[in-house]
């Protein structure tokens, strides 16, 4: 693997509007170690200059083997190789040196300039519906009590049907569910019903609590009594779930501790369990450090082949969102649920179960999906190729080629 020059580089980057804006009021240098190959960028205030910085305190350096690289700089980088942290964290070759603060502050710097060094390729844009039209999508809020406290929560109905609630994933709210309340082949057939937890999107904190004075944290059975509850409001009966990510592990817990209230769960990304540790979380909410961070990161889950328009869109509802939500979410996602000695109580008799795992993500793993699978008797199990954690709106156009055989299975039964 040949990699461009030191001079190719800073030129490319110098021309590119997302690296220079992510790389603003940083100073100091990236260098890159391939093999016995280097090449550096410096930088003063967010301007590159051609002096190499002697300031070791405020390098950040990326090194690994040249084959290790040549697989990162693939146009389309096999599943593994597809983001630079994800690799790191996976211990697949690359490994990383400097500030872990600086590094998080300017990482979608970072990210896009080795982006830069890959073969330029043009980057094909969504279809815009054509003529301007009203979407027949509706939104509406429903004051509900949940556990002794009063919420006002934010939803989104479309089409008519069965109905099918919809949980978008941690930190994140229900724009991601767009293109499946704007899809005739769905909306003909179901009634889809999207939703923002509180503190997500449109559905605001509760007013009767001290909400500011105390640590956020997404717990299960506050989790799995929101959507009956909402069921209940609507007088939906046995209505279809369907979440991601989050939303994927809340599927198969109510599949376990309310079958009786659905028809059938839809899991996507699901797992039996995902665990971690916190401690290596707290970067995501840090006061030296913006929400571009968590953005960026959230675009190393999703795969290359997906449009760019639609992976920044996703990246960019996690810039948007209250910092706690997501790190508060994962409580429930990442140390709370765990079915790995229970999943075989799941009848599907009662309730059908689908799960749904995409290629590239590195999160909720597909190995998991599939052993999700394989201790559910009973439940169905898709590999979706070429998509990553966020199907439903980084690729809607896959996603809903994937979905749609699970919907025509659940509408028959």
């Amino acid at each position: 693997m040949d990699l461009m020059s030191n001079a190719q580089w800073r030129a490319r980057c110098e021309a590119d509007g997302e690296f220079l804006l992510a790389a603003r009021h940083w100073s100091g240098s990236f260098k890159i170690n391939a093999g016995t190959e280097t090449r550096r960028l410096t930088l003063v205030n967010g301007e590159l200059i051609d002096t190499t910085t002697t300031d070791l305190s405020t390098e950040l350096a990326y090194t690994a083997e040249k084959e290790v690289w040549r697989r990162l700089l693939m146009p389309v980088p096999e599943r593994f190789y597809s983001d630079p942290m994800f690799n790191m964290s996976l211990n697949k070759g690359l490994t990383r040196s400097g500030d872990p603060i600086l590094h998080a502050q300017f990482y979608p710097a970072i990210a896009r300039a080795i982006e830069l060094l890959k073969p330029a390729s043009p980057e094909p844009r969504p279809e815009i519906p054509e003529p301007d039209e009203i979407e027949t999508l509706t939104g509406h809020y429903a004051n509900i009590s949940i556990n002794g406290s009063k919420h006002r929560i934010y939803f989104e109905r479309a089409g008519q049907g069965i109905p099918l609630l919809l949980q978008h994933t941690a930190g994140c709210h229900a724009s991601q569910w767009r293109h499946l309340m704007n899809d005739r082949r769905i909306t003909d057939r179901f009634e889809l019903i999207a939703y923002d937890l509180p503190f997500h999107g449109k559905s605001i904190p509760p007013v009767h609590e001290d909400w500011w004075a105390n640590d956020y944290q997404l717990k299960g059975d506050f989790l799995r009594a929101l959507p009956r509850t909402l069921a209940n409001l609507l007088a939906l009966e046995r209505p279809v779930f369907m979440g991601c990510s989050v939303g994927g592990l809340l599927a198969l817990d109510l599949a376990h501790k309310h079958a009786e209230d659905f028809r059938a769960v839809i899991s996507i990304e699901g797992a039996l369990h995902i665990g971690g540790s916190t401690e290596s979380l707290s970067l995501l909410w840090h006061p030296q450090i913006g929400n571009q961070y968590k953005s960026r990161l959230m675009e190393g889950l999703i795969a290359p082949q997906s449009p760019k328009a639609y992976r920044k869109e996703t990246s960019w509802v996690y810039a948007s969102g209250w910092p706690p939500s997501f790190i508060g979410d994962l409580h429930y996602y990442t140390q709370e649920y765990d079915l790995r000695q229970k999943a075989a109580e799941i009848d599907t008799a009662q309730v059908d179960v689908h799960i749904l795992s995409g290629e590239y993500d590195y999160s909720g793993l597909h190995e998991l999906g599939r052993a999700a699978h394989e201790a559910i008797a009973g439940s169905t199990f898709t590999l979706m190729n070429g998509v990553g954690h966020f199907p439903m709106s980084e690729n809607p156009a896959a996603f809903i080629d994937y979905l749609l055989p699970v919907l025509d299975r659940i509408e028959i039964d």
